[in-house]
């Protein structure tokens, strides 16, 4: 009787993936784990998630960045050295950019553009655009040592680049040339933002810092109370008044991010704990999902959270099993996130707000 009873069990599995077959796309079986957070206790569910589609890959190893070129196509880069412009609505890559000679490490998108920037372990940051050949339109070579971080300006007239070799190089983007260079000791830096509609760059460092730079003379204009653990990665809201970061850590020690002020008190607000390993990514969530403010954090803990801005509870999260460290993540639009991972390439995740916020896997490439 057992025996019979796990054939039938099996049974609808194999319909679904024969079906799938024939639509031309491979079905993932992977089990996800979700856990749902009510206010007076936590529930943990291991359910099986809806189909997850494998589209065509984008990368052959692992994916180290990603980020959303507009609400259908997103840019990627990693240890294969190549810079994927990718279609994540129709799984479909549109075009490869080659040229770095060694690991992507950053990628940052001109607002409303077809361009964007990528930077690499090669100390080098090339310039490329949609439509043009598959050629650096331009190139910035400056820094000593790996480039970790770039952030463009909001009229796209500037480029600020950061590095493990303690300086920050603010350039002309029309002429490549450097205009300003800023060094402090031991900052070495991690993650970079502009601030929208300000001449003001945040920046996250293996210092434990948070600073404020200006870009009008390239001057550190704030330093964020220092942290416990090494600061990952920075975000900035859309109207400028907070900012993310994200703390490295093991075994819950450290492992959160933290939300601050930007205006003129520039306080911590709020703190988000509840991974487990290092917190390598966060973005603000479209208004729109939600009655309130939500966040959307991912970690080396295989794990993407959403969380109530205002009182950090978690609302939500989703186990991406088998993806190894989940390395970036970015909103691709106002229901969709893309989640960059060690071991399966990039998660396109959505989310469901029938019941309660959720997160579902719905493709991976």
């Amino acid at each position: 009787m057992l025996l019979l009873r796990c054939h039938l069990k099996r049974a609808p599995h194999k319909v679904l993936c024969s079906f799938c077959a024939g639509m031309g796309k491979l079905q993932s079986k992977l089990k996800h784990s979700t856990y749902k957070y009510r206010p007076d206790e936590i529930i943990e569910e291991r359910t099986q998630t809806k189909a997850c589609l494998e589209y065509s890959p984008a990368h052959v190893d692992t994916v180290s960045v990603v980020a959303a070129l507009n609400s259908d196509l997103c840019v990627s880069g990693g240890r294969d050295k190549t810079v994927v412009a990718y279609n994540w609505k129709t799984g479909n890559v549109v075009k490869r950019f080659k040229g770095h000679e060694r690991e992507i490490t950053k990628i940052a998108c001109i607002h409303k553009s077809s361009q964007f920037f990528s930077a690499s372990r090669d100390r080098m940051v090339m310039m490329w655009d949609l439509h043009d050949p598959s050629q650096p339109r331009q190139q910035f070579s400056g820094h000593a040592m790996v480039v970790t971080g770039l952030a463009v300006s909001p009229d796209s007239s500037q480029l600020c680049t950061g590095s493990r070799d303690n300086t920050l190089l603010l350039w002309d983007v029309g002429t490549g040339q450097c205009a300003e260079r800023a060094s402090v000791s031991r900052n070495l830096v991690t993650h970079m933002c502009w601030v929208p509609q300000e001449p003001y760059i945040l920046q996250t460092s293996e210092d434990k810092t948070i600073r404020l730079w200006d870009s009008r003379g390239l001057q550190v204009a704030h330093v964020f109370p220092a942290k416990q653990h090494i600061q990952t990665y920075c975000e900035v809201s859309e109207d400028g008044h907070k900012c993310i970061s994200c703390s490295n850590g093991f075994g819950g020690e450290g492992c959160e991010a933290t939300l601050w002020d930007l205006r003129q008190t520039r306080n911590r607000i709020c703190e988000y704990k509840g991974h487990f390993q290092t917190v390598a990514s966060c973005v603000f969530l479209p208004r729109a999902l939600a009655l309130m403010p939500v966040i959307a954090t991912s970690s080396h803990d295989c794990k993407v959270k959403i969380w109530n801005q205002d009182t950090g509870a978690c609302l939500f999260t989703l186990s991406l099993d088998g993806s190894g460290p989940l390395t970036s993540l970015a909103v691709g639009d106002t229901v969709s996130l893309l989640c960059a991972s060690f071991s399966r390439g990039i998660h396109l995740l959505r989310v469901e707000r029938d019941p309660g916020l959720q997160l579902r896997e719905v493709a991976a490439f």
